[in-house]
């Protein structure tokens, strides 16, 4: 019998890291944590990505700045600091595409979350501050009353 030619394609003939019909657990932290919990969660990741982008767009044009500076300089010294506000700028193109699309990722949310819902904690968030309102002004006239009653 002829052996199969030999080539350099990888030819698996098992797979023992294979996970077949096995469902992934859920992290227990994520089930123990109540939607409020996961929300301030969620919403405190976005910041750090929002505040991580834009850090990166403020260094690079900082160092962009620092790197225009008109000195004597050698034509290796020019190439150099060429080179290197490329990359910056390049970085600085990637970190603003990274807020596009976290921005639209936000609208997205946006536009496909659950309006009733924070309509209702909209009115629940109202009806507090008023409740809060008349108790302050009632406290306000109780101690008007008070005070223009004492005889002086």
């Amino acid at each position: 019998m002829a052996e199969p030619p030999q080539t350099d394609v990888s030819r698996p003939s098992a797979l023992p890291t294979a996970k077949l019909l096995q469902r992934p657990t859920l992290n227990q932290a994520l089930v123990d944590q109540n939607s409020q919990d996961y929300l301030d969660a969620i919403e405190e990741e976005w910041n750090k990505k929002l505040d991580a982008e834009v850090d990166i767009l403020v260094d690079g044009m900082v160092d962009i700045v620092s790197l225009a500076s008109i000195a004597d300089k050698d034509k290796f010294r020019i190439a150099q600091e060429a080179f290197q506000a490329e990359m910056r700028a390049e970085s600085m193109v990637r970190a603003a595409n990274s807020l596009l699309s976290i921005t639209h990722s936000l609208k997205l949310l946006l536009l496909l979350s659950d309006e009733a819902q924070i309509a209702r904690w909209r009115d629940e968030e109202i009806k507090q501050v008023r409740q809060e309102k008349s108790e302050a002004q009632q406290k306000v006239a109780a101690l008007l009353d008070e005070l223009f009653r004492r005889p002086v």
